[in-house]
């Protein structure tokens, strides 16, 4: 079974310095009916204007992904950690027990674009930790390649659920598949560009929410980047 999620009807808010569309409710947007996927329960897709940024806040027991698709986003946070991601950065950030941090747009002329991931952990109370690497536009190009998961497969990214997170690149005749185990469910959302997953069409911005299906196949795809989410 298939559900879309349009991109225009996703949540909204523009602050002026920050320019945010909530695929599921966050903050002041709030859908009875889009409240998270499984344990997913944020994607928010972020335009942080040059020389802003989100100041110090804290988290707790949330797992915390970010992925750059354009400039660059500093992270500072309570454990010490400070490093700058780019555009095919994963940022893995385990709130556990309570973490603080700010993340900040430096350029003077460049927005930065970027995705916020919310996954709810399967375990609480755990000591925050931070996790960052780098996968190359070769790793992505015409498969799905695995930057998040529970055992940390293929270098990913460690998470603390039972998900995985793929991301692919997919232009005119590439194709990818994925094979999912009875009683999972995917979310496919797509980054930029537009594809088609088991022939529904999807465009920048849209979700796929899948269930009770064996495989999905990506096709069709006109500079497309995409992330899907294997989830219990």
């Amino acid at each position: 079974m298939f559900e879309i999620r349009k991109s225009e009807d996703r949540g909204h808010a523009n602050h002026g310095w920050l320019d945010s569309h909530h695929t599921f409710s966050f903050a002041d947007y709030y859908d009875e009916k889009h409240m998270g996927f499984g344990p997913l329960r944020v994607i928010n897709e972020d335009r942080v204007h040059a020389g802003q940024g989100f100041g110090t806040h804290g988290h707790r027991d949330m797992e915390i992904i970010s992925y750059v698709l354009e400039g660059e986003l500093a992270h500072k946070d309570s454990m010490g950690t400070g490093s700058v991601i780019r555009p095919g950065d994963v940022q893995r950030m385990s709130a556990g027990s309570g973490v603080r941090h700010s993340e900040f747009n430096h350029s003077k002329d460049q927005t930065t674009h970027f995705l916020q991931i919310w996954i709810q952990p399967n375990v609480n109370g755990i000591p925050p930790s931070y996790e960052e690497k780098h996968f190359s536009t070769e790793e992505k190009r015409g498969r799905l390649r695995l930057i998040a998961s529970e055992d940390g497969a293929d270098g990913s990214v460690l998470i603390h659920q039972d998900a995985k997170l793929y991301v692919g690149l997919f232009d005119a005749a590439e194709t990818a598949e994925l094979t999912l185990a009875k009683g999972r469910r995917a979310l496919i959302h797509v980054a930029r560009g537009s594809v088609s997953v088991n022939g529904v069409a999807l465009k920048t911005g849209d979700a796929l929410k899948v269930t009770d299906e064996q495989s999905l196949k990506i096709s069709d795809g006109q500079q497309a980047e995409v992330l899907v989410f294997d989830l219990v």
